[in-house]
């Protein structure tokens, strides 16, 4: 029997615990589908999450927060997969700028339209 993809979050304490309360957690022995940042988080540790969520089969998504996001964008740029799809998101405290989304910059190109 085929089973469903995970969606994977990277982000801050309340955006990973929203998710976490709608359902989208996962933790086995060998990990879990999530990652908190914090201040004192390590970006080794954020890239490796990002790295280890990017090759995982039963991903599917990748949620980051935006501000994360921008922490490992030199390891993004390089990242053309199609599954696990990453998608940036707002934060309570970071609005959305879609001037630094990849995928709206590569939407905006394909569309003809200059940021």
């Amino acid at each position: 029997m085929e089973v469903g993809k995970l969606i994977a979050v990277i982000g801050d304490e309340d955006t990973v615990t929203g998710f976490l309360l709608a359902g989208v957690g996962h933790r086995t022995a060998d990990g879990s589908n999530f990652l908190i940042v914090k201040q004192d988080t390590k970006l080794q540790q954020v890239e490796e999450a990002f790295q280890n969520f990017s090759v995982r089969d039963d991903v599917g998504i990748i949620l980051i927060n935006q501000h994360v996001a921008n922490d490992i964008r030199h390891i993004l740029k390089d990242y053309h997969e199609t599954i696990p799809t990453v998608l940036e998101i707002p934060s309570k405290e970071h609005p959305y700028d879609p001037e630094q989304d990849y995928i709206m910059q590569r939407v905006n190109m394909f569309l003809g339209g200059g940021m």
